[in-house]
């Protein structure tokens, strides 16, 4: 195990990477490796601190690449803990899953399935396991979940308890037995309703995207990568309306969508950025697994949300203003999306996959004494906070904290989330030892 050390401003970093298996049920067969990346503040390095080991989310998500000052949890974290920041299996450096993995399943869609559920939420937890005994010394550490880290976070109750000592969720408490069916349900009315805020702040975009969706439809407008730019891909755009600053994040995407007074002519710069918010080369296994997530025991996902968005004719895209939609996957991105391609064989035998191993234990969670602290958002567009309260009164020693002041990524924007969360554990009588 090598590891590399240094410092950037106000932190020391050290990386390493540790061996596990692919498949945990056979542990002497192949092997990949997890990247795990330890920081903690510079004068404080040769202490004893707690640690506080961060549950990206996703799925499909890396750890935070740290910076001066952000993410804002994280400077908060290192006052007083040293944080272990673990990129998840399939992502960053811990054996990084792309387009050229797939190539080695030659379009065989139930071996390429196979091969992905050892990138689900047990397995995940498995690794970190791994990584807190044997790098760690098996001391217990507390854990940070930011949403899909909510979800593992529930997993690592069911499965290791005995590994925690506290757990923080940011809008990550998953519905125990909620169906994919039943999530975008959920869903797909609070990305309405967000869409609908988006055009009352900017009321002028109701027509300059409407004009700019019936340009896609009457044209064969090219990416610069290659593909063809679809109204229903521009849709996707919306998945950034749950993000603080998503709305704006669109506004300008499509202020500068035209070229020229006429409006005949795409802008170079519209299509890049349109081109990088829906390719999802940075992450592809967010899109790959998103549905599989909700898979437990037997019955097909089955494009949930294709057949659900079915129920809601207000999202088609012939609708004006110009419907958006939001943490959704549809089969349809496997075909126009370049990134997603080599994925389809296997994401179509995923969707059709009729059992799936259970990623909760309820009656353990039931009498869990491990202190969590959530935070549910309360207009959180990804995760119903419906779903999210009632997990918390089937989990023992939660708390939550509900808001509305934060969107769904609240613990990046501001320190006082982390902060809030960590009090209300102590003045429960702090983590366990």
């Amino acid at each position: 195990m090598t590891v590399s050390e240094y410092i950037i401003p106000g932190l020391l970093v050290r990386d390493r990477l540790v061996a596990v298996p692919l498949d945990w049920s056979r542990p002497d067969g192949e092997g990949i490796e997890v990247f795990v990346r330890e920081v903690c503040d510079p004068v404080r390095r040769d202490e004893h601190l707690p640690l506080l080991a961060f549950l990206q989310g996703g799925p499909g998500g890396k750890s935070p690449r740290p910076v001066n000052g952000g993410p804002p949890w994280l400077w908060e974290a290192i006052r007083t803990h040293r944080v272990i920041l673990i990129d998840q299996r399939g992502t960053g450096r811990s054996m990084r899953i792309e387009g050229a993995t797939m190539e080695r399943f030659a379009g065989d869609g139930e071996a390429a399935a196979d091969y992905l559920l050892h990138f689900r939420a047990d397995s995940i937890v498995r690794d970190f396991e791994h990584v807190r005994k044997t790098v760690y010394g098996g001391e217990r550490w507390q854990t940070l979940g930011q949403s899909y880290g909510g979800f593992l976070t529930l997993t690592y109750l069911s499965m290791a308890p005995e590994g925690l000592s506290a757990c923080y969720v940011t809008g990550g408490l998953a519905g125990l037995t909620a169906t994919a069916d039943e999530v975008y349900r959920r869903t797909f009315p609070r990305v309405a309703a967000k869409t609908k805020r988006y055009y009352e702040r900017y009321p002028e975009d109701r027509g300059r995207i409407g004009r700019l969706a019936d340009f896609i439809a009457a044209n064969d407008v090219i990416l610069p990568d290659g593909d063809r730019l679809s109204v229903r891909r521009l849709q996707c755009a919306g998945i950034d309306f749950g993000m603080a600053p998503g709305f704006e994040n669109i506004h300008w995407l499509v202020d500068e969508a035209f070229s020229g007074p006429a409006e005949d002519r795409l802008s170079d710069t519209f299509l890049a950025s349109v081109m990088n918010v829906t390719a999802y080369d940075g992450n592809p296994l967010f899109v790959v697994l998103q549905e599989s997530i909700y898979g437990q025991g037997t019955g097909a996902t089955g494009w949930a949300a294709e057949r659900v968005r079915s129920e809601f004719p207000e999202f088609a895209e012939t609708c004006r203003p110009l419907p958006f939609t939001g943490e959704m996957m549809f089969p349809w991105m496997f075909e126009e999306i370049r990134s997603l391609r080599p994925f389809r064989a296997g994401a179509m035998a995923l969707a059709a996959r009729e059992s799936y191993g259970p990623l909760y234990d309820l009656s353990r969670l039931a009498g869990n004494e491990i202190p969590v602290a959530a935070a549910v958002y309360f207009d959180d567009m990804y995760v119903d906070a419906g779903l999210s309260l009632e997990t918390a009164a089937l989990v023992g020693n939660v708390e939550c904290w509900v808001t509305n002041e934060y969107e769904h990524d609240g613990v990046r924007q501001s320190p006082q989330v982390f902060r809030r969360l960590a009090d209300m554990v102590k003045a429960r009588g702090g983590p366990r030892r």
